[in-house]
């Protein structure tokens, strides 16, 4: 079966600006999220969890960057388009202040 990556994304801005949820935002968000977990436990591969600060290596050194990565997820699905059906509706932006959830294929190693 296929294996899809999902990353949860936000807005790298308000990440560190946005007033964080209240008390019983996040108890009801905490619980929306393990009922999803519970309903695909079948295809989830990787629970994930989530991301920290970035750090950019390139030919020139390693620098601090900010992207809208927050948080992933690997899952198995039929295809492309049922993967991306499993986050339709997902606490990370019906009920948390997420942007969205981006999926894509993880692709064999060429060569091998």
């Amino acid at each position: 079966m296929p294996r899809f990556l999902a990353l949860y994304t936000g807005d790298p801005v308000t990440k560190t600006t946005s007033t964080p949820p209240d008390a019983d935002t996040i108890a009801r968000g905490q619980r929306a999220w393990g009922e999803w977990m519970a309903k695909h436990a079948g295809q989830v591969v990787d629970v994930g969890g989530p991301l920290g600060s970035t750090k950019e290596v390139t030919a020139r050194g390693i620098a601090d960057i900010s992207n809208n990565i927050a948080a992933y997820v690997i899952v198995d699905a039929e295809d492309h388009e049922a993967a991306a059906k499993m986050f339709l509706d997902h606490p990370h932006f019906t009920i948390f202040p997420g942007r969205g959830v981006e999926v894509m294929p993880l692709l064999p190693i060429p060569g091998t």
